[in-house]
Parts: structure tokens; sequence; C-alpha cells
């Protein structure tokens, strides 16, 4: 999990350490592993309908208040241990408005294992050209 965003970026104050690259989600969600992780795509609901990590879930657009309302809504009920892997795609990671709204919402919460998927061009160009599994409609 060792990739850096770039300083002064919307994205730039996730913690290195919380960040997941493509290639490690997908042998995460590809194991045998019965306790996988909750994902959910926190950008553009019409990115996620043309294109998503199978198994994920929409939850608003981290960069409105009514996304990140969503959010709220939908992990409430969780035990704060539970891990959680936050991604949007929308474009590159340095220009992101959405990752680190809804990753500050989701600490401020009191969850302690949120990741957030580095995308570091788009989805596009990161997940879906490399062959990785997709799922489609919203």
């Amino acid at each position: 999990m060792a990739a850096r965003a770039q300083p002064g970026s919307a994205a730039s104050s996730i913690p290195t350490e919380a960040l997941i690259q493509p290639e490690e989600l997908v042998r995460i969600v590809q194991s045998g592993k019965s306790a996988k992780p909750l994902i959910l795509q926190v950008g553009s609901n019409v990115l996620y309908a043309q294109a998503h990590i199978p198994g994920c879930e929409y939850a608003g657009a981290g960069s409105t208040e009514s996304g990140r309302q969503q959010l709220r809504k939908r992990v409430d009920a969780l035990p704060r241990n539970q891990l959680i892997v936050l991604y949007c795609g929308c474009c590159p990671w340095s220009h992101c408005p959405n990752v680190n709204p809804a990753y500050q919402e989701l600490r401020a919460m009191g969850f302690t294992k949120v990741w957030v998927l580095y995308i570091a061009s788009n989805f596009g160009t990161d997940w879906v050209d490399k062959g990785y599994p997709i799922a489609k409609g919203g």
C-alpha cells in the first residue's frame, strides 16, 4: 500500500498507510476469504453505472454534503472496526474532489480501518484497461 499522493492535492492528506493499490484490492476481492472489505464508490453515480468494482456500492459523491450524508447513512450501523475501501476514479488522483472528504468523514465517525484505492489516472485507465473485474449498472 505504498503510493503517495502529490503534495497540495485534494487527496494529499490521506496517509500513505491508508492507500491500497488496484492489484492488491483485486487479490483481496478474488481471495477465498470470507471477510471481504465493504467497497464504496464515492464519486459520480454516472461513472458508477458505467463500470464499478463488483460487489461495491455507490455511497454518494464525497465532495458534496448530500453525498457525505448518503455515506454516513450507509455506514452508521456498522462496527467501527469494519474494513472499508473507498474509491472514486473520476480523474487523476491529484485532482479528485471526492476521496479525501469521504475518508475524513469516516475517520471522524470513528472508523479505524478505512483504506482508499489509489487510482493514479482514472478508473478506466487504472482498473478497466488492466482487465480487472467490473460490473455495470446502478
